[in-house]
């Protein structure tokens, strides 16, 4: 039929495309495209019965080489050349029932043949937001507000979609059952099937006169700021959730739930490995070899410590218990501290002279790793 489209098109596969990605399309496009994921949007029916119908065909192996061969023509009944049981066979996929449920887990949709009740209560939505959070504030746990835009019940017509002082009607077309039954005539007799009332939506009620302020949805997006405990040691990446914040629900349904991502700002000091802290420290020259007290920064404050004499530079010191806060446990992480001996530059002469004169006091005894990396060269080659 001219005003079809072309089911390779409809599924968003190739014409050569196997058994299995026609069967990942067509779930994928089920799942996107279920009706009862769009109550306010009666498109949905007729896209989702093009899928099914897209499916039927192209799953069976005989139906997709008439259509290959004569297009639509090769499959519609109304042609006279359609496949003996029309649209009625899953094409390899079973019962239609069976296909939804395992798609949708029964939510909502069709189940043997026949459509849930559409004005059952359905729940809300959930939605995302993200939030950024400080380097400490992430560490030592916070509280703030988080703005997010979320579906709520309308207050101007309490979710029933009617202006005041009216209400929905029964649909004229099913009668309030919200189905509709149809009659195809085929080679083989007639087959009936029942699908969502086209006029309603499946809802089985109409609205005449349509809230001005929702336009007969029963629900408006608005703003709300949430207040959120972040508990300490909250890291980048995690997926916080807040039950019941997220959009409200249909029919007097539970509202969904709010997913927060966290994202943590780097610091200019500290880094973090799980709940424990990492940062780099310089020491001078003269420290290194002589040791000394050093203040070293932690999230709770500066503390100092002592370094030995003789630190080498890229030695690693442990501070037990200054990492991070493990939530609201007494447990905490540890601070790693990784000490550099920044050599100085910009020496004077006078400088100089009275360093190559400390050099020329020292002897092999002083200088242990030197004096073993070259007994180790010396024993490999034998000089």
């Amino acid at each position: 039929m001219a005003d079809k489209r072309d089911y390779y098109d409809v599924l968003g596969i190739q014409k050569g495309a196997s058994e299995d990605e026609i069967k990942k399309a067509f779930r994928k496009k089920a799942r996107e495209n279920h009706p009862d994921l769009h109550p306010d949007d009666p498109s949905y029916v007729e896209k989702f019965q093009e899928i099914n119908e897209a499916n039927e065909v192209l799953s069976d192996p005989d139906k997709r080489a008439r259509y290959d061969q004569f297009g639509h023509a090769g499959v519609d009944p109304n042609y006279g050349g359609g496949a003996g049981g029309g649209f009625g066979d899953m094409g390899g996929f079973g019962d239609m029932g069976d296909i939804l449920e395992s798609i949708f887990g029964g939510f909502g949709g069709f189940t043997s043949g026949s459509r849930a009740n559409p004005n059952a209560p359905r729940r809300g939505a959930d939605i995302q937001t993200t939030v950024t959070l400080n380097f400490m504030d992430a560490c030592m746990g916070v509280r703030q507000d988080v703005k997010i835009n979320r579906m709520a019940v309308c207050d101007a017509c309490r979710g029933t979609g009617a202006d005041a002082g009216t209400t929905a009607e029964i649909c004229p077309d099913c009668q309030g059952r919200g189905t509709v039954k149809t009659s195809q005539r085929t080679p083989f007799g007639a087959i009936s099937s029942t699908k969502p009332c086209p006029h309603c939506g499946g809802k089985g009620k109409v609205i005449k006169n349509p809230c001005a302020k929702c336009r007969g949805i029963g629900r408006l997006k608005v703003q709300k700021s949430v207040s959120v405990d972040f508990q300490p040691g909250v890291n980048n990446g995690v997926v916080l959730r807040a039950g019941g914040q997220g959009d409200c629900g249909i029919n007097g349904g539970p509202s969904g739930d709010l997913l927060i991502n966290i994202n943590v700002r780097n610091h200019p000091i500290f880094t973090r490995e799980g709940y424990d802290i990492h940062c780099d420290i310089p020491i001078t020259y003269k420290d290194a070899v002589l040791g000394a007290e050093i203040t070293v920064p932690t999230i709770d404050g500066d503390v100092c410590y002592n370094i030995s004499e003789g630190t080498q530079n890229g030695t690693v010191f442990r501070l037990k218990g200054k990492g991070v806060k493990k939530g609201n446990r007494p447990e905490r992480g540890n601070q790693y501290v990784k000490v550099y001996v920044e050599v100085p530059k910009n020496l004077t002469k006078k400088q100089k002279d009275l360093l190559n004169a400390f050099e020329a006091s020292l002897t092999d005894k002083n200088y242990a790793k030197r004096q073993s990396f070259f007994e180790k060269i010396k024993a490999k080659f034998d000089f």
